[in-house]
């Protein structure tokens, strides 16, 4: 894996994490919207597919 590869794999991780955590911060927060596990699980899948997508688009 080149080194180009690795940082944008970090990157990617990051970004992943933030957007869980700000997905479950914002459902915390306002509980009327759906409960925060639900929301935070759904948006790791998603942003997981797109991970995924990426990388086989790649190879």
């Amino acid at each position: 894996m080149s080194m180009l590869a690795a940082l944008v794999a970090v990157l990617l991780v990051l970004v992943v994490l933030l957007t869980v955590g700000a997905c479950g911060y914002v459902v915390y927060r306002h509980p009327a919207l759906t409960s925060p596990m639900t929301v935070a699980l759904s948006a790791a899948v998603v942003l997981a597919t797109v991970v995924a997508a990426t990388i086989a688009a790649a190879r």
